[in-house]
């Protein structure tokens, strides 16, 4: 919960603003600013404060218990200018609140944290459990000195900017390590401890069982990415509240599932209970992976609890990202987060060049030039698999005549695959023609290097014939004049000569043109590959200059 915190009307105002946006993420604390704050901290794990930084400073220095504790604090002046974290940039979450904040407020977020500042991504950002001499390897990185990566288990880090040798490290691992002066020590979450439990299993036993094992194995705690047992026993008190404990999810499966998981350990007695010879093996088997502990007892007597510890692979992460039409503010947030998050970026180099500044330090960049897409796919796909954090870009949308369709195809399903959508040319030529697309409508490519001629014309004479508003991607090009004149042949057999026609090149990029012409003017010579052809259907009419298809409503006849 996000505490709101304000003392004066103006101040207010804001704080009204932004409760009214986040409902369910907001409280509002009224009274005295001293008490609201005090109630505020307390109760929530993040707070707002439409103060200035001093007071604030002030109202929560008594409060401080620590860094792993205390709550993020964001101070946001009067006039909703400036969004400050104040305290808890990385682990308080204030840093990302006040960039939230700004979005709503229109507020400009003043973020001082060093690594944010030179756009390197804290340790404590990282979404994994880290420990060791954390702020000395923070403040080499940040100088520039040697730090080594020591990766002992894959896991998709964000780019990191670390070498071969240094006096520093950034340990990568699920073991327990010793505690180094220079050493940072990365957690991913590698590992499945399978459980079984008798009806009634303490959770004291449980957990014994549980961090014994761990502990006897030489692995951490806080690699545990899940407690795994039979369906059976989702329910069962000892292992909820073990689960709890160690802050994993409980993961259940069906007896039918593990009973057809190969364990070198399998029993009657579970068999006769829940259904299947293993519980503790099978369930941490399920998904793959190392046994690194068999299956062992409790120490009760009789033993009511079974555990065992698998260590699965870390999957490689390709995200696919679609850039826009070029423009950078129709570039989308979530397509800027994915850019900062991958170690590797894959793409055209022109499309780098666009984003090349929005990359951290330390990001590898393997570019190619026009006519590589299938190349472009596959080394994205085989750095995936190298267990990298890999973004795969492409212009508008990364689906639409870009790459996410052959990244697809070379993809199996041992690396997970995210997609991040852009605004198509399509989109973007619409929106500045006026509303084109505003009935059914077909995008068709016209180049020919992929797809037949005969199937792309039968494509368009069927859009024709469903009257359709069609628009055409790669409509002409040096080595292919002849296409868009056949395909406006086409629909010029079932629509009027003075059909609405809109020619956009280049749309939202400093040199785009716009036109509206008809079905009868138009003139293929000026036309080209940077060119979106949009036109219209029987419906589609010109007002006011601009390009509209009716959607047909009622009323709409009822005017005309």
């Amino acid at each position: 919960m996000i505490g709101l915190i304000s003392a004066t009307a103006a101040g207010a105002a804001a704080r009204d603003r932004l409760a009214a946006a986040w409902p369910d993420r907001t409280r509002v604390y009224g009274g005295p600013v001293a008490d609201a704050v005090r109630a505020a901290f307390a109760e929530c794990d993040r707070l707002v404060c439409f103060l200035a930084t001093g007071a604030v400073v002030r109202l929560v220095a008594p409060l401080l218990h620590g860094k792993a504790d205390d709550p993020g604090v964001v101070c946001v002046d009067e006039a909703g200018r400036f969004a400050v974290p104040l305290l808890g940039g990385h682990g308080g979450g204030a840093n990302e609140l006040a960039r939230e904040v700004g979005e709503v407020l229109g507020a400009e977020p003043v973020v001082t944290t060093a690594t944010d500042a030179v756009g390197l991504p804290g340790l404590d950002t990282l979404g994994l459990p880290v420990e060791g001499d954390v702020a000395a390897v923070s403040r080499a990185l940040l100088d520039g000195e040697a730090v080594a990566l020591r990766a002992e288990v894959t896991w998709p880090l964000p780019p990191l900017p670390v070498g071969a040798e240094g006096a520093y490290t950034v340990r990568v691992t699920d073991r327990i390590v010793e505690s180094v002066d220079g050493q940072a020590v990365l957690r991913p979450p590698t590992l499945v401890v399978g459980v079984g439990a008798s009806k009634g299993a303490p959770v004291e036993e449980v957990l014994a069982l549980v961090e014994g094992a761990l502990r006897e194995a030489g692995l951490s705690a806080a690699s545990v990415a899940e407690l795994a047992t039979v369906d059976a026993k989702a329910g069962e008190p000892g292992l909820v509240e073990a689960a709890r404990r160690l802050g994993v999810p409980l993961v259940t499966h069906p007896a039918e599932d593990l009973a057809g998981v190969a364990v070198p350990n399998p029993s009657d007695a579970p068999l006769a209970a829940v259904g299947t010879p293993s519980v503790a093996e099978a369930a941490a088997l399920v998904g793959g992976g190392e046994l690194l502990v068999p299956k062992r007892k409790s120490a009760g007597s009789p033993a009511m609890a079974t555990c065992a510890v698998v260590r699965r692979p870390g999957r490689g992460r390709l995200a696919v990202v679609g850039l826009g039409p070029g423009a950078r503010d129709l570039l989308t947030p979530r397509a800027r987060d994915e850019l900062r998050r991958a170690s590797v970026l894959v793409g055209l180099d022109q499309y780098v060049d666009q984003i090349r500044d929005l990359l951290r330090p330390g990001t590898r960049v393997l570019e190619s030039g026009l006519g590589a897409e299938e190349e472009r796919a596959r080394t994205a796909v085989e750095e995936a698999r190298r267990g990298q954090a890999v973004a795969l870009i492409g212009s508008g949308d990364a689906g639409v005549y870009a790459m996410a369709s052959p990244a697809l195809a070379e993809a199996s399903d041992d690396i997970d695959v995210v997609g991040v959508p852009g605004v198509t040319a399509a989109l973007a030529a619409g929106a500045l023609l006026g509303a084109p697309l505003g009935h059914d409508h077909v995008s068709i490519s016209l180049s020919d290097l992929h797809t037949p001629w005969e199937v792309i014309e039968r494509r368009v004479r069927a859009a024709a014939e469903a009257d359709l508003v069609v628009t055409f991607y790669n409509p002409r090009s040096r080595g292919r004049g002849w296409q868009l004149p056949k395909a406006l042949a086409v629909l010029a057999g079932h629509r009027a000569p003075g059909t609405p026609v809109g020619v956009v090149r280049n749309a939202s990029r400093a040199d785009e043109s716009v036109r509206l012409t008809t079905l009868a003017a138009l003139d293929p010579a000026t036309v080209d590959m940077m060119t979106v052809v949009t036109v219209g259907n029987t419906a589609t009419r010109q007002i006011a200059g601009r390009m509209v298809t009716p959607r047909g409503y009622r009323w709409q006849e009822e005017t005309r």
